[in-house]
């Protein structure tokens, strides 16, 4: 089990026409990732949500708070010792073009992780071979196909596949999903997202899913949780088709309220939400930090912050002093 409480992450900027100035990435996020389980983290571009998963996969430092894996705080151990825990869990890029050494073939790519796993447990040579024609099975893909060829010769979604792939040679106790499915076609991207979720319930592999799309997290499982990310701090959080079928905060109905709808589905019932403004990284600091771009917001709004407080049902939390119950998009919508 992997938790995070308090979290921070601030990055300092040079250069900027109005001077250095500081961006808070995170902002005391607090999350538990079970063993086997899956959790999601949604939020448009700047929220926090890929700086958190990069923290997750130790590939990130943060500057307060505490990351514990497996009982084991992270804070604590020096370089070499965290590399123990968090070889654990591995990052799925977001672009499959990039990911992948173009030079190489995908025998290549997998076998230089799979090598060091061999000489590790003192596995013959051929261990790497039956392993690598095993995980490209594993995720859908033909061995006789896909192991002689380059990247260039896949397609998007296939080098995706290989991604996974690649990130399952080290027996993985966690992946860490971030937009892993924004830069491959739409018509494959379902089969991605059905892919990690077999593989969730197959090798029991927990899932930290990061993305924009709020429909797409529940993909991932049916006993999900999902956590809403708005300027580095969590703004409601819950059970995934609680918060989809009815969100809180007038943000996550916003981000709700921004799934296309198919002609025919619309109806008269849902009410959208949309921001009075766009996001400005430089806006107020004080009180809430959506009340500049609120519909609903009051006074209380500006001057004081809210905190995560229970939203009625056990577990579904958020940080509003005007929670809006509401449906915004038709239940067909997101079926």
């Amino acid at each position: 089990m992997i938790t995070g409480t308090g979290i921070t992450k601030t990055y300092r900027q040079r250069g900027d026409v109005l001077g250095a100035r500081e961006v808070r990435a995170l902002r005391g996020v607090d999350f538990a990732v079970p063993k086997g389980g899956a959790v999601s983290f949604i939020g448009e571009s700047g929220c926090g949500k890929t700086t958190l998963g990069r923290i997750v996969a130790g590939l990130e430092t943060y500057d307060s708070g505490e990351v514990v894996i497996d009982g084991t705080p992270m804070s604590g151990l020096r370089h070499k010792q965290r590399q123990r825990y968090f070889r654990k869990i591995q990052l799925i890029h977001q672009d499959p073009y990039s990911a992948l050494n173009p030079n190489r073939t995908i025998h290549q790519t997998l076998q230089a992780p799979l090598a060091l796993r061999a000489r590790q447990t003192g596995r013959p040579a051929s261990w790497m071979d039956e392993r690598a024609e095993e995980l490209l099975t594993l995720v859908g893909i033909d061995p006789g196909y896909a192991l002689g060829r380059y990247p260039h010769q896949l397609s998007g979604g296939m080098r995706q596949r290989v991604v996974i792939a690649r990130a399952l040679t080290v027996d993985p106790e966690m992946l860490v999903a971030d937009e892993s499915v924004s830069m491959i076609d739409v018509s494959m991207r379902l089969s991605i997202l059905g892919l990690l979720k077999d593989l969730r319930e197959r090798l029991g592999v927990s899932v930290l899913f990061i993305t924009h799309d709020i429909a797409t997290a529940r993909y991932i499982g049916d006993d999900s949780e999902l956590y809403v990310l708005y300027r580095g701090q969590v703004v409601e959080r819950g059970d995934t088709e609680t918060i989809i079928s009815g969100p809180v905060h007038p943000y996550t109905q916003a981000l709700l309220s921004a799934i296309p709808v198919l002609h025919g589905l619309e109806r008269p019932g849902p009410e959208r939400v949309v921001p009075t403004e766009a996001l400005n990284a430089r806006q107020s600091e004080a009180g809430c930090l959506f009340a500049s771009r609120c519909p609903f917001r009051v006074d209380r709004c500006e001057a004081e912050t809210p905190h995560l407080m229970q939203a009625g049902s056990a577990g579904h939390e958020h940080a509003c002093f005007r929670p809006q119950r509401r449906s915004v998009i038709p239940e067909e919508a997101v079926a």
